[in-house]
């Protein structure tokens, strides 16, 4: 076979155009350190790697939301530890309007400082989040959570039952609030007797023995739709200056004997003030927001023309109202822990899967630095020797030969 010049020239040219792009290729796999350059490369590498990348931003998302969570939630536990210190400090200033020693002016100053305390609460419950939505108003959060209604005098919730939540991880949701009904407004009050019902001029009726009465309340009070009318009704008839039964819904119950004109039943403090007998209803169950209780002691506290017995009876529903208050949002509080720590469980559990899916995506994609240049110099060393023969066969003929 013939080799001809311009056929020598072609072969050494290809091989040392061919051995400069692979010096290319193994240089910009030294500077970008990947393997795989392009889906020509390896295209199950590039497939499967695009699978990795997909889960790695969706965690990268998670993570975004976790951190959102996070912040929502440690700004919502720290309004709730402030309310309910306030709570606490109205709860200790309750205590001490009991005191029979005090003068128009203490009770004067209590209330002062009560009503400081029920703005506080007030602000606290209105708060909003970074982005100026209201925390406890539910999905109702571009509406001011609690608002006073002149009209009524009452403290009056304006959001609802919803609850926002984020997702932060596959199938999983966390709630990132909790709302004003279920925190605040979702407060038992105290139990009692509906004063409404007992006739003026009559014997008077007061629960002294808040424990006692609630027993007996709870064990007799009717809450069924289809009871008759006075199924609550209690009617205690005194048959002798010393001796009383007690009948329900006209129904005996007990009887029993009182003496210095005080008969003490079931925690209250019953007084015939000559009357023969009083009827009245015992008070359906009911529920109060801390604000309108605050707002009522407050009223208390500035009303002179109360009688002993009717402050006593308004002391006694701040104290039960205050501390059912302070135990709800304790109990919304230890829900709010139990989704902190679940929110951090699951940020490390991202955290693992990340290095993971990055770990897998390294094995498939990138490079081995000790291998890509031990392979830059193998390219590299054929290309000098494609050169270099290049030059020498380009010497090749008859007029250098006779030289």
């Amino acid at each position: 076979m013939r080799l001809s010049n311009n056929l020598m020239h072609k072969t050494n040219l290809n091989s040392i155009l061919n051995n400069q792009q692979e010096v290319n290729k193994a240089q910009q796999q030294v500077n970008t350190q990947k393997r795989v350059l392009t889906a020509s490369d390896d295209p199950s590498a590039t497939a499967r790697a695009l699978l990795y990348t997909d889960r790695i931003q969706t965690n990268e998302q998670y993570t975004k939301s976790l951190t959102m969570l996070n912040s929502r939630l440690k700004t919502q536990e720290s309004v709730l530890d402030n309310i309910k210190e306030s709570v606490t400090r109205a709860h200790v200033l309750t205590i001490q309007a009991g005191s029979g020693a005090l003068s128009s002016e203490d009770r004067a100053g209590i209330s002062e400082e009560i009503s400081s305390i029920k703005e506080t609460v007030l602000d606290l419950m209105n708060a909003k989040t970074e982005d100026g939505r209201y925390i406890f108003s539910g999905y109702q959060d571009n509406t001011q959570t609690y608002s006073f209604n002149s009209t009524t005098s009452q403290y009056e919730y304006n959001g609802d039952q919803g609850q926002h939540k984020i997702k932060v991880a596959e199938g999983v949701e966390i709630k990132s609030s909790d709302n004003g009904f279920d925190t605040f407004e979702n407060v038992p009050k105290r139990l009692d007797i509906d004063r409404a019902t007992i006739a003026p001029g009559t014997a008077s009726v007061y629960v002294k023995e808040q424990g006692q009465f609630d027993s007996f309340h709870k064990a007799q009070y009717n809450a069924s739709p289809a009871a008759p009318a006075n199924a609550n009704t209690i009617t205690v008839n005194f048959t002798s200056p010393t001796t009383y039964d007690v009948l329900q819904g006209g129904v005996a119950l007990k009887s029993g004997t009182y003496a210095d004109g005080t008969a003490n039943i079931d925690g209250m403090e019953v007084k015939p003030n000559g009357a023969a007998s009083i009827t009245f209803n015992l008070e359906q169950p009911k529920k109060e927001n801390v604000l309108n209780t605050l707002n009522k002691l407050e009223a208390a506290l500035n009303d002179s023309s109360l009688s002993q017995n009717d402050y006593e009876q308004v002391l006694a529903d701040s104290l039960v109202g205050l501390t059912n208050a302070k135990n709800l949002v304790s109990q919304t509080q230890s829900g709010l822990g139990g989704r902190l720590n679940t929110a951090q469980r699951i940020v490390d559990a991202n955290a693992d899967l990340d290095i993971n899916n990055k770990a897998a995506k390294a094995t498939l994609v990138e490079l081995d630095m000790a291998e890509a240049i031990t392979e830059l110099t193998k390219h590299e060393t054929a290309l000098q020797a494609s050169q270099a023969t290049f030059g020498r066969l380009t010497n090749l003929s008859l007029l250098e030969y006779i030289r």
